[in-house]
């Protein structure tokens, strides 16, 4: 293969995997197939969710016990290069808490 041909390659591989979150995957069938950290069923949105609300990180990791603080450093990076699509998610959360009868907690209805 010429250095060429390896460059081509590797312009390749990396925007194939450029778009990639170490921790973070989605799962169709499992919650919706939003993002979720690895190993859980947490989207990332209702970890967002709640850090718009003034939960620490620290708070998280104490309701979440799976969680692990490297996991939030995950989810915070997808956050910031994919915001419109968690405002998406959290936006559709909050319709269908507003038509639940009783509301919800954040995350419940999913």
């Amino acid at each position: 293969m010429t250095r060429a041909e390896k460059a081509q390659l590797l312009q390749v591989v990396v925007r194939d995997i450029g778009d990639a979150f170490p921790g973070i995957e989605s799962i169709p069938g499992v919650q919706g197939g939003d993002p979720c950290i690895v190993r859980t069923r947490i989207p990332v949105w209702v970890l967002e969710q709640y850090r718009r609300l003034g939960k620490s990180e620290s708070d998280l990791l104490v309701n979440y016990p799976s969680l692990r603080a490297e996991d939030l450093v995950n989810a915070w990076a997808y956050v910031r290069a994919h915001r419109e699509e968690i405002d998406r998610e959290i936006e559709e959360q909050e319709a269908v808490e507003d038509e639940s009868p009783s509301g919800s907690e954040v995350g419940a209805a999913r």
